[in-house]
């Protein structure tokens, strides 16, 4: 029996690098390199650094954020945030973050950092929103000097513990036209619901902005529930916990509860980030990750990063583990590109060229590529 290259599995890591890919969960604050750590506490006088060479630091952010909990994960942030507390550093970091994706292979990203977080050197809001844009803009431009195409859109993120999602939400509406597409809230998801933002999640829907909601990572259905039914989010971040809703009986047969009907009936997005998951605790190990059922029974799943930074990942390698874990070709690599490029936050006919243009074309190209070398060829060209 020959294999289809589209099936062919595990992909080989050239081609999955190769490949074109879509982001829609990662956090500015989570995928800042090392060695940019070093030099901006250099500049900025920051001290408190747990390593002073970037190989150990990134090692120590790794190792310490496969806590098994949330909480304890977020701590880690604490050193990111305090070398992002200036325009410079904040278009410094933007620029980079653009340049990475763009060499991974992404085409499109969205990435989402909380402003309130920024401004404790003087900054206000608007200012951190503005130095980050231009940091992205700048880095589309380097990426596209190094030969890769990028978009990237921006989610501006209010934190659940605290009491700035109104003002978050006007500023994503004020900066929507200049590379804003949507909101988010994130942080400790125990304790804090999503409809303490309530406020917030309103004045969006009045204004026909996007929104998504950290929901069922940490915490469970109540929490999906609420994202959904009483804020109105158009995708969910993580979402794993809908699992929780759906039954596997000993035979293989499957039933779905009310609210996992519903995501799935409503084609309600879920950003997965397998590795991350793994390290707070939401999912035990990448083989047993809610991802193969899900994607298996039709949900509209996507493949995400979370913190590059603390997870010591990338688009790449997550796809790579799923390859191993599931046995997934380039045709459910495709599948997840185009689930989630559906389901950006830009407009529609924004969103169809870079499918049809850019993801299918060179998904196409790369099964080509594989069926050659499974046939014997060389299969190097060009994709």
């Amino acid at each position: 029996m020959v294999m289809d290259a589209g099936t062919f599995s595990p992909i080989p890591e050239d081609l999955i690098l190769r490949a074109p890919k879509v982001l829609l969960h990662d956090h500015l604050d989570g995928g800042l390199r090392p060695q940019t750590i070093l030099e901006l506490a250099a500049e900025q006088g920051y001290t408190e650094l747990p390593a002073t060479d970037p190989e150990a630091l990134s090692r120590w952010f790794t190792e310490s954020a496969y806590s098994g909990s949330l909480e304890r994960y977020l701590k880690t942030f604490a050193h990111t945030v305090a070398v992002m507390q200036t325009e410079e550093a904040l278009r410094r970091v933007a620029l980079e973050c653009a340049i990475d994706l763009a060499a991974d292979g992404v085409v499109y990203a969205e990435v989402r950092f909380a402003p309130e977080l920024h401004v404790e050197k003087g900054l206000d809001e608007a200012q951190v929103v503005e130095a980050v844009l231009a940091g992205f803009a700048d880095g589309q431009r380097a990426a596209v000097a190094q030969g890769n195409h990028i978009r990237v859109g921006v989610l501006l993120t209010a934190m659940r513990t605290a009491s700035h999602g109104r003002k978050i939400a006007e500023l994503t509406v004020a900066y929507r036209d200049k590379g804003v597409v949507g909101f988010d809230i994130a942080g400790a998801e125990a304790g804090y619901p999503p409809t303490r933002h309530l406020d917030a999640f309103e004045y969006l829907s009045r204004e026909n902005a996007h929104f998504t909601i950290h929901a069922g990572e940490a915490f469970g259905l109540p929490s999906i529930w609420e994202a959904i039914q009483w804020c109105g989010a158009d995708r969910l971040g993580h979402g794993v916990r809908i699992v929780d809703d759906i039954t596997v009986e000993p035979d293989g047969s499957v039933s779905l509860g009310r609210l996992a009907a519903y995501v799935r009936d409503r084609r309600i997005p879920l950003e997965m980030c397998p590795t991350s998951n793994v390290q707070t605790g939401a999912a035990a190990s990448i083989q047993t990750h809610p991802i193969g059922l899900l994607r298996r029974l039709g949900f509209r799943v996507t493949v995400n990063t979370d913190n590059r930074l603390m997870s010591g990942t990338s688009m790449s390698n997550e796809m790579s583990l799923l390859s191993e874990a599931f046995g997934y070709g380039l045709n459910d690599m495709q599948w997840f590109t185009v689930n989630a490029m559906k389901s950006a936050f830009i407009p529609f006919d924004e969103r169809l060229p870079i499918i049809n243009e850019q993801i299918k074309p060179q998904y196409t190209a790369l099964k080509a590529v594989l069926a050659e070398r499974m046939t014997g060829g060389v299969g190097n060209g060009a994709a």
